[in-house]
């Protein structure tokens, strides 16, 4: 089994502008620092259907008001500005960042329990005798103890049949060849609503991990 960048085509140098884009790695930087509750504020405003601050203000008042500790306040405060410039981005722009953002946040937690160099993006994996996918996987972990991969998704809809299987059959190749690689989607979603179409789903997924939004924190090795 190896590593391989991912074919520089049109697509990947578009989403490359948008990976690189600063925002990207201002929110992923908030969100690896956040609370539960301070990633569901920042996954209901970008989705773009409300722009207005101080209504988010309101409809998660404990995040904002004298309950809770105002370093907490500061910080989602930081978090819902850097949302709504996602959201204020256009729909098919704003869809594109958020999946950026999912990225990068992945990553940055993965970094914090294994060697940050071994965290690469946009990585395809390679099995003697097997014709390769062309789908690059998001993220991955290219340690020799145990490699990882990852499918990151914004919401529970993006996981299809496609994406457990290519996570499914780089399992099983791994296994052929010895070898024990973890396989795990992360969507930014509730778990709830991810296990609903994990249940529609036909694809083989018993090997696959699911790391939903409220449990982002166990990709690293800390968390608030």
């Amino acid at each position: 089994m190896r590593f391989q960048d991912a074919a520089r085509d049109a697509r990947a140098v578009v989403y490359a502008g948008i990976q690189a884009d600063p925002l990207v790695a201002r929110m992923a930087s908030l969100l690896a620092e956040a609370t539960t509750a301070e990633r569901w504020l920042a996954r209901a405003v970008m989705n773009g259907e409300r722009t207005d601050a101080q209504t988010w203000r309101s409809i998660f008042p404990t995040l904002f008001d004298g309950l809770v500790d105002p370093g907490l306040a500061d910080h989602a405060g930081l978090i819902l500005v850097a949302s709504l410039e996602v959201a204020n981005r256009g729909e098919q722009v704003r869809s594109q960042f958020r999946g950026a953002i999912v990225e990068e946040l992945t990553a940055r937690l993965l970094a914090t329990r294994v060697a940050p160099a071994t965290v690469k993006r946009e990585r395809r994996v390679l099995f003697d005798g097997i014709r390769a996918e062309i789908h690059p996987y998001d993220v991955t972990v290219e340690a020799d103890a145990r490699p990882e991969v990852y499918d990151c998704k914004w919401g529970a809809r993006g996981i299809n049949a496609d994406v457990l299987n290519q996570l499914d059959d780089a399992r099983v190749h791994a296994a052929d060849e010895d070898i024990s690689l973890h396989v795990a989607l992360v969507i930014f979603d509730a778990r709830r609503s991810c296990e609903i179409r994990l249940d529609r789903a036909t694809a083989n997924r018993e090997g696959t991990a699911l790391v939903a939004i409220e449990g982002l924190n166990s990709l690293g090795k800390a968390g608030r």
